[in-house]
């Protein structure tokens, strides 16, 4: 199936509903197909074997998503917040291609060899020709729908390849067609460039229900776009939550118009889920987790084991908080120990996926067995009801004199104490065990002391998991999708370690 076609589906079925943008001035579904048809026209007359996007959200980034799929043209959404030069060179992978990009970014470009750049401006004044398109589009299924190029933060960014069959059996297995009430809107403040950010417009339109996208995110901006346009659904990540909270906590507003949040994108750290279960009782919470090379999202923490867990009484109701829930249906997943074996329940392991949204592939190279198995490179566990638990990365994980030790671990009991505010746990290279535990704080308010805290950790794990090393700082190092910056953060103690 092709991804042109969610839209073709729900333009036939619910025309006139709002499709994109604010109330006042958003597009139909209709009308956003017409846009698309005449985008994707004009491409095709510019060449070029992909489609690149660099800019903020907003309704451009949908009909682009959508024209290019009608070519049966590659998209390649790219983190414009990259330096120019590595933004160039980032570009440069994407040739032949014709690129769309902020107007404010036409100039700090320049030319890129093999890819046609054009403003945002032009690309919405072709969308914006009246009258119908008829000219005639591929139809593909295997073909490539998305390219989306991995942070780099061990070297080279790769490409991750998402197919058309991927993405709609993603969306066409997670979402009910036409299953939102008219009226409903999604609010989107992730980037153009994450897998959530492309999910986020398929499952959006499948659904018929409007996109409100907010074109950068502060959390006062996403308060007041809730508000405003009557948002009732949302996705975030860990960071952005806890800062809507303070928002919603100085101002008093409680969205009584929101239904679900959806998170995910990075640990949730238990004492803000907890504060905003508190606080925003009639919102239904739930924790995807996923990855860009599955197409999104792998596994769901539902609303109601979010109320059971923060209501149960016993100590493993409890922590189901800190699962991400059961797999999709429509997946496997299985946890495998370093040979290869499938564990038990409880067992640590990496984290197995396989199924038609899985697509397991970068650009010259395919990381999926036989089977169709691919390898997260995450660590974690299944417990004997089926919950699924991710420790972390296993390139994260601390190897203490052939102990290994998950950072999520002795990150969540550091968080209980009421004197931290954020923490980070990492391996810091120690002479006699290989590596030791070291812990970066965030204290709130007055900072407590080592001993202290050690004695916190003490109390509730094994003493060999009590970090050695400490660190105070006034905050710890996100990217803009939420995702701890763990490796800048360990060089940075490195350095701050070395002899004078």
């Amino acid at each position: 199936m092709h991804t042109a076609l969610l839209l073709d589906m729900i333009a036939d079925a619910a025309p006139d509903r709002l499709a994109l943008g604010r109330r006042a001035e958003g597009l139909t579904f209709s009308e956003t197909r017409r846009r698309a048809h005449h985008a994707a026209a004009w491409l095709e007359q510019l060449g070029g074997t992909n489609v690149a996007f660099v800019g903020l959200n907003g309704p451009a980034l949908p009909v682009a998503v959508f024209a290019a799929g009608m070519l049966a043209r590659p998209f390649a959404p790219l983190n414009y917040r990259l330096p120019d030069a590595d933004l160039r060179k980032l570009l440069a992978r994407t040739a032949p291609s014709t690129a769309v990009v902020d107007d404010d970014m036409v100039a700090r470009l320049g030319q890129v060899d093999g890819v046609t750049i054009v403003s945002r401006s032009a690309f919405e004044a072709a969308c914006k020709v009246h009258g119908d398109c008829d000219a005639q589009f591929l139809d593909v299924d295997h073909d490539i729908a998305v390219l989306l190029f991995t942070s780099g933060t061990t070297g080279e960014p790769k490409a991750a390849i998402l197919r058309h069959r991927n993405l709609t059996s993603y969306v066409i297995s997670t979402v009910e067609f036409l299953g939102s009430e008219e009226g409903e809107a999604a609010l989107v403040s992730v980037p153009p460039y994450h897998i959530a950010g492309i999910s986020a417009v398929l499952t959006g339109v499948y659904s018929g229900r409007r996109i409100v996208h907010l074109d950068a995110f502060t959390p006062e901006g996403w308060v007041r776009a809730a508000v405003e346009e009557g948002i009732t659904h949302a996705m975030v990540v860990p960071t952005m939550l806890g800062r809507i909270l303070d928002v919603l906590e100085t101002t008093g507003e409680s969205l009584p118009e929101m239904r679900a949040i959806s998170y995910g994108g990075g640990r949730m750290p238990l004492p803000v889920i907890e504060r905003a279960l508190n606080l925003l009782p009639h919102v239904d919470f739930a924790n995807a987790y996923g990855l860009t090379e599955t197409s999104s999202t792998i596994s769901i923490l539902g609303p109601d084991d979010h109320r059971m867990a923060i209501y149960a009484d016993d100590e493993a109701g409890r922590r189901r908080l800190g699962s991400v829930g059961k797999p999709l249906p429509s997946l496997e997943v299985e946890i495998r120990d370093p040979d290869g074996n499938v564990v038990g329940p409880n067992q640590p392991g990496e984290i197995y996926v396989r199924g038609e949204q899985v697509s397991g592939e970068y650009a010259g190279k395919k990381v999926i067995d036989d089977e169709g198995w691919f390898a997260t490179n995450d660590g974690g566990f299944i417990d004997e009801e089926g919950y699924l638990f991710v420790e972390g990365r296993l390139d994260d994980v601390i190897v203490r004199g052939g102990e290994n030790m998950s950072p999520g671990e002795i990150e969540d009991v550091l968080r209980e104490h009421p004197g931290v505010a954020d923490v980070a746990v990492l391996g810091a290279p120690d002479d006699q065990w290989g590596e030791t535990v070291a812990a970066v704080i965030v204290p709130q308010g007055e900072a407590p002391s080592t001993d202290e805290l050690a004695q916190w950790v003490k109390a509730r794990l094994r003493s060999t998991k009590v970090p050695e090393v400490w660190a105070f700082r006034d905050a710890l190092p996100y990217n803009d999708t939420g995702k701890l910056l763990r490796r800048q953060l360990k060089a940075e103690m490195a350095k701050d370690r070395a002899p004078a």
